[in-house]
């Protein structure tokens, strides 16, 4: 018992603590199989070694003996010398099959290539990649929507545009394209709010992991549900859920179309002397979406769509940056090195002290919201865009001095006294009789 090792005896204390507690029938012995990780016809035969030769009879008996399945040393030696004389540039399927037909050595792939490489003469191969599948198509359009954009030479010249196109999962049709500066929310923002427009809001989103879709706060790193940006604010109160791919392989299919692009885009563009951004989003829209659709769409799996009519009313105001300010004492609100004015309220004295939210829109326009009140529409440089008064009562400022008292709510009718005919002499009535 001395020459073995701690963990065999460990191994042995364990299986004989099992064996106990199931002859004492605190457990069962199909649960002590379970624990011991044996098979039910296993337990028993040391069951009974245990039971005729003791403690002794838990421990392995293999210990110290040789293998009877090891390869004599001077075939290992043989073949090692085979191949790094003889065949040096060779692979190991390759050797393994001359040692079988020429040097009529039995033995298998793996231990010919086991050898090899421990001896450093092949190569450890890169482990291979788990086996992956191509998605299925969704079966209705409109239940999952790709965005994706592309960083190219569009003119062939020396500018970089961004090429931003949303197309159906289900048809590969495409519903939007556009030549930008750059990807970014406002831009991604735009063609959503476009295709919403057209044909409905979509079950579904796929998209990178660009900041403008996701945060994510370890570069390279899973993204963080809970914290929206922009795009994902917008798509959530419209209840479209966003899918993020972690790899250009996951992205196959915007990736292809995208090379699809690359492909034909700029020729057509030099064709028709098109070198301004203007003309080629005219063309996009007017001509090539429409050719491209017609040339590479596929019929859906199922009849019917996934879309979910909308109305725009509401779109400007998702669709745009919104901001949390809170109102000053002068009633202003202060955003981007702007002073946004709020004109008079019916429904409340003061605005100072509440919190608003400030649309930006893709135009660069803002508008001022308190819950579903809309407070304002503004330009971009902060003059206001409608005169006409909000409510009747005008909003009070907030002193410093105290509160401004609260007006009931619904506010009293002021009625002014009208003159009228008294059942009673006047003074002056009076004195003249």
């Amino acid at each position: 018992m001395d020459s073995y090792l701690k963990t065999a005896m460990e191994r042995a204390m364990k299986i004989q603590e099992v064996i106990l507690r199931a002859m004492a029938k605190k457990i069962t012995w199909w649960q002590a199989a379970e624990i011991l990780g044996f098979s039910d016809r296993h337990l028993r035969r040391i069951r009974e070694r245990y039971e005729q030769f003791g403690y002794e009879s838990l421990f392995d008996k293999r210990r110290g003996q040789p293998s009877p399945k090891r390869v004599p040393y001077a075939t290992v030696e043989k073949v090692l010398a085979l191949y790094r004389e003889k065949y040096f540039d060779l692979n190991v399927r390759h050797f393994h099959e001359k040692l079988r037909e020429q040097h009529a050595i039995k033995l298998s792939y793996s231990w010919v290539k086991t050898v090899l490489q421990g001896a450093g003469l092949v190569a450890r191969q890169r482990q291979r990649g788990v086996h992956r599948k191509r998605r299925p198509r969704r079966p209705l359009p409109g239940m999952l929507l790709h965005i994706d954009g592309s960083h190219h030479q569009w003119f062939q010249d020396e500018r970089w545009y961004d090429l931003i196109v949303i197309l159906d999962d289900a048809t590969s049709e495409i519903y939007y394209a556009q030549l930008v500066e750059d990807e970014s929310t406002l831009t991604v923002m735009a063609g959503l709010k476009e295709v919403i427009e057209r044909k409905g809001v979509f079950c579904a989103l796929y998209s990178d992991r660009g900041s403008h879709f996701w945060l994510t706060p370890k570069a390279g790193g899973k993204i963080d549900p809970h914290r929206l940006t922009q795009v994902g604010r917008a798509l959530r109160e419209l209840g479209v859920q966003m899918i993020p791919a972690y790899s250009p392989q996951a992205r196959g299919r915007s990736e292809r179309n995208f090379g699809t692009w690359q492909g034909r885009l700029p020729q057509e563009l030099r064709l028709r002397g098109i070198r301004t951004l203007e003309a080629a989003n005219r063309f996009l829209r007017e001509h090539y979406i429409g050719e491209f659709n017609a040339r590479f769409q596929v019929p859906a799996a199922q009849r019917g769509s996934a879309f979910v009519r909308r109305s725009s009313r509401d779109l400007d105001l998702i669709f745009a940056l919104q901001f949390e300010r809170t109102v000053n004492r002068d009633n202003t609100v202060s955003i981007q090195n702007l002073s946004l004015q709020i004109e008079r309220v019916r429904w409340r004295a003061t605005l100072a002290g509440c919190s608003v939210t400030v649309h930006q829109h893709l135009d660069g326009t803002f508008t001022i919201t308190y819950g579903p009140q809309s407070l304002g529409y503004y330009s971009a440089t902060g003059v206001p865009l409608e005169n006409e008064k909000i409510g009747a009562r005008g909003a009070v400022e907030k002193t410093r001095g105290g509160k401004v008292q609260n007006p009931t709510f619904p506010p009293r009718l002021e009625i002014p006294q009208t003159p009228r005919d008294s059942h009673f002499p006047t003074a002056s009535t009076a004195a003249g009789y």
